[in-house]
């Protein structure tokens, strides 16, 4: 249509208007530019809560502890004046690599972590796979029973444990008695791999019930094909259910490493009845505890940067190399 066709009303229009509409037919908003509403920071205002909290008890005491590791307690004279702190910031980490005491502690929890941490996954693993197995019965209740370890608070357990540990009421020695071997579960070279079976008995249920969520998400068409396929139960297990669950596996394995560089209640508890062979530095976290009990915070500070700083490096290469190796 021409514009000599178009209606009156338009031409009067176009006229008032001074010249022809914008291009694309978009039309100027009355009022000028829109400016922000005070509504588009509601949603920081839900957020403001977590922030402060994180901000306050995760980032705050980090930035504390670093701050505070780069000071050096000094003592003058025969001990009589209070001690000052003065600014060294490599005097507590130059300490720490020539405190054996507390290198010691570093090798015993690589130690625990290299041979614990496999075990107890291996047989979260294995526990998964039986009770996800299709002959299995009574799945909830071996799931509840392998999970109740869990539910009891590290502490309790560790007492309950070394009642069975101790040399004057261990029931365990007591039913060896006629075979005329005894456990020394708190020997020098024994009593590390006792903490270990504490720990293994209550962290088991709680990976294994990780790993079976994870075997419940294979699809079960993928099960039945490889069973038409004449797939033994097996060899489901190993090449599709062991793969699928990797992912499972690894968070595992990764807060498992991180828990054991954290190892400090059952040691604690067991410290007091074990006759010495657990000592006052005998984890990281100890050793850590005793410098704040000498009243050295700064020292303490630094033992624990330095702690965070290991297990973050060991966690990150886990994860490159796990990753590597699933790409592969």
């Amino acid at each position: 249509m021409s514009n000599a066709a178009a209606p009156a009303d338009v031409r009067s229009s176009r006229r008032s208007t001074g010249g022809p509409p914008p291009a694309g037919g978009a039309r100027p908003v009355p009022g000028g530019p829109r400016k922000s509403r005070p509504g588009a920071l509601r949603p920081l205002l839900f957020c403001a809560p977590f922030i402060v909290l994180f901000l306050g008890m995760y980032v705050a005491p980090i930035v504390y502890a670093v701050v505070k590791s780069l000071y050096t307690v000094r003592r003058s004279g025969l001990g009589l004046t209070a001690p000052t702190e003065e600014f060294d910031p490599l005097g507590n980490y130059l300490r720490v690599f020539d405190d054996g005491a507390f290198l010691s502690s570093l090798g015993r929890v690589a130690l625990f972590g290299v041979v614990q941490v496999p075990l107890m996954l291996g047989a979260a693993l294995v526990l998964a796979l039986l009770i996800d197995s299709r002959s299995a019965r009574g799945k909830g209740f071996f799931r509840l029973s392998s999970f109740l370890p869990y539910a009891i608070p590290g502490v309790s357990a560790a007492l309950v444990w070394s009642f069975m540990y101790s040399p004057q009421s261990s029931p365990i020695n007591r039913m060896l008695e006629p075979t005329g071997v005894g456990i020394p579960f708190f020997d020098g070279d024994l009593v590390l791999w006792s903490v270990a079976n504490i720990v293994t008995w209550s962290w088991t249920g709680y990976n294994m019930i990780i790993i079976y969520a994870a075997l419940q998400s294979i699809p079960a068409e993928v099960l039945e094909a490889a069973r038409m396929d004449g797939a033994s139960a097996v060899r489901i297990a190993w090449s599709i259910k062991v793969p699928a669950v990797r992912g499972a596996l690894v968070l595992t394995a990764v807060f498992s490493i991180i828990g054991s560089a954290q190892l400090y209640n059952e040691p604690v508890v067991l410290q007091p009845v074990s006759d010495g062979a657990v000592s006052s530095t005998f984890t990281p976290i100890m050793s850590a505890q005793s410098a704040i009990a000498a009243g050295n915070y700064p020292y303490a500070a630094a033992q624990s940067v330095l702690l965070a700083v290991l297990v973050g490096v060991v966690s990150f290469v886990f994860f490159t190399f796990t990753a590597r190796g699933e790409q592969e």
